[in-house]
């Protein structure tokens, strides 16, 4: 808001003031008048933030979501539900603005505010931008049309570097700074600079990538060809890896953004699990498929593993506007596969195999987790007609 502006709303106050409050003084050296605006813009702030958290949300929600259940609609209404929130940050801003400047007018308090609009600006820029994004390939999607969703990430990343660029050359320009002497200079030593911090610069450009990609972020535990641990700090130009070993390395970002790179905390639900029981060949077939299908049962009711019975009732498994346009559970992490079957024939045994995925992914979780369906296991094969398998080479030890 400019001081013309807010000096004509100012004079607009007071005028309304001076006439529900005759008596104007001061209080700590400041006016009466300034100190009940200031009050009333606050108690505006609160109100805007309830109008659009509250009752707004909810007639979209009720006309949108809950109205049309469709796809396209359930987009709309959590698009829009994104776009109210730089909306009523701005709106938020703009009073804060107003009420600074009856304590303070001064060319600081300007490049301050100006530059947060500008970047409150960007953002509502850039959540337009995802709405139609989204709201072009669902399109796509409702009429059975080929979509490659792969590009819907790139376009993103792309507009976030335009919108970045855009937002720096107008922050230079209001500070008067000549944008074609920049660019001019620039040039100039553009090769000195090249060759004298080339490494440093594909570091720091690699480090963009790292970012923009969401490759993975602090604190997640991941694995690379060389090193495995966990993300203490992403630098600009480097990465601080903490080992198992507790060891602090540090892998410059080039390496990191070109090759490739396991993310095991990007799992939400479901961590393998993955074994063979050998038990004594049999000609009992259906002896064999009990003790399957016995496993198979004891499995899918476990409440520690996944499975498609269960997973609808999984809190982590957040659905978000989303849904319906890209696979959540590999997108989140989430793996429901549920498997045991008789897979192989050894020289000595039958080997049935078992497939299935914990529910947590803590490793100690997870120990605790296997433990217990291997005694669940054990405890079904003693129950039955079949044995465990012995080798034969530990057979003939065991008679020696």
């Amino acid at each position: 808001m400019n001081s013309s502006s807010y000096n004509s709303l100012r004079l607009f106050l007071n005028n309304l003031l001076s006439y529900l409050l005759p008596q104007n003084r001061e209080i700590f050296g400041v006016s009466l008048y300034n100190i009940v605006i200031f009050f009333l813009l606050l108690f505006l702030v609160l109100l805007n933030r309830y109008i659009f958290r509250k009752p707004l949300r909810n007639f979209l929600k009720s006309r949108l979501y809950k109205s049309r259940r469709t796809l396209i609609y359930r987009l709309l209404f959590f698009r829009l539900d994104k776009l109210l929130r730089p909306i009523r940050v701005i709106i938020n801003f703009s009073i804060l603005n107003i009420a600074v400047l009856i304590f303070f007018d001064n060319i600081f308090v300007n490049y301050f505010f100006y530059i947060g609009y500008l970047i409150i600006v960007s953002w509502l820029v850039y959540e337009v931008f995802k709405f139609l994004l989204y709201t072009y390939l669902a399109q796509k999607i409702k009429r059975h049309e080929s979509a490659r969703k792969e590009l819907f990430y790139l376009f993103l990343n792309i507009a976030k570097v335009v919108i970045l660029i855009v937002l720096i050359v107008l922050v230079l320009s209001y500070f008067g700074v000549d944008l074609t002497a920049l660019i001019t200079s620039l040039g100039i030593g553009g090769v000195i600079v090249g060759f004298s911090s080339k490494d440093t610069l594909t570091n720091f450009f690699d480090s963009i990538r790292l970012v923009s990609e969401d490759a993975f972020r602090q604190g997640d535990w991941i694995e690379t060809k060389d090193i495995e641990g966990f993300v203490v700090e992403i630098g600009l130009v480097s990465t601080k890896i903490r080992t198992f070993d507790n060891a602090l390395v540090t892998i410059p970002n080039s390496m990191l953004a070109n090759n490739y790179v396991k993310n095991w905390t990007k799992r939400m639900i479901g961590r393998r699990i993955k074994f063979s029981i050998k038990v004594k060949l049999t000609y009992d077939t259906k002896e064999l498929e009990k003790v399957v299908y016995l496993i198979h049962e004891m499995l899918d009711s476990h409440p520690d593993i996944v499975s498609k019975n269960k997973l609808k009732y999984l809190k982590r498994l957040k659905k978000t506007y989303e849904d319906g346009l890209f696979n959540l559970e590999d997108r989140y992490g989430v793996r429901k596969t549920l498997l045991v079957f008789v897979d192989e024939i050894d020289s000595y045994s039958l080997n049935i195999l078992v497939y299935c995925f914990s529910i947590s992914v803590d490793w100690k979780e997870w120990l605790g987790v296997k433990q217990d369906i291997i005694k669940k296991i054990l405890e079904i094969i003693d129950e039955s007609d079949l044995e465990l398998a012995v080798p034969r080479e530990e057979v003939k030890l065991l008679s020696n």
